[in-house]
């Protein structure tokens, strides 16, 4: 069973960047896809961006398209999410996943078996 521990949120003005870091531990981290949700006070949790289990296939929300980048190290059993040109929109607790179909792109909470306990990320205007 793969365990997950996010880092790296904090407090940033706009147009700042930030790196978030998700640990994984377990064997099995490699054969998973990973994916980033956020969610603001208030709100649902949403989609953010996806990776698949080789890191050949990603995909992002609309609104992070072109500023957000995930990438994994399969090496270190890390996902990552660089986050550029930050919106105070962008303010939410941030929570990365893992979805045992490691082939394929997953957009929705119920494909994802496992979560970590989140990292908050604070942009200031």
């Amino acid at each position: 069973q793969v365990q997950l521990v996010e880092s790296g949120g904090g407090l940033v003005q706009a147009g700042g960047s930030l790196r978030l870091s998700c640990a994984a531990s377990g064997r099995a981290f490699t054969t998973y896809s990973m994916g980033w949700f956020r969610q603001a006070p208030g709100k649902a949790r949403d989609f953010v961006a996806a990776i698949t289990w080789l890191g050949r296939n990603t995909d992002y929300a609309d609104s992070v398209q072109g500023r957000f980048t995930i990438s994994r190290d399969n090496a270190k059993n890390t996902v990552y999410l660089q986050m550029n040109s930050l919106k105070p929109e962008d303010t939410a607790v941030y929570y990365c996943a893992a979805n045992p179909q490691g082939y394929g792109l997953a957009y929705s909470m119920g494909a994802y078996d496992v979560w970590g306990q989140g990292t908050q990320v604070t942009v200031s205007s």
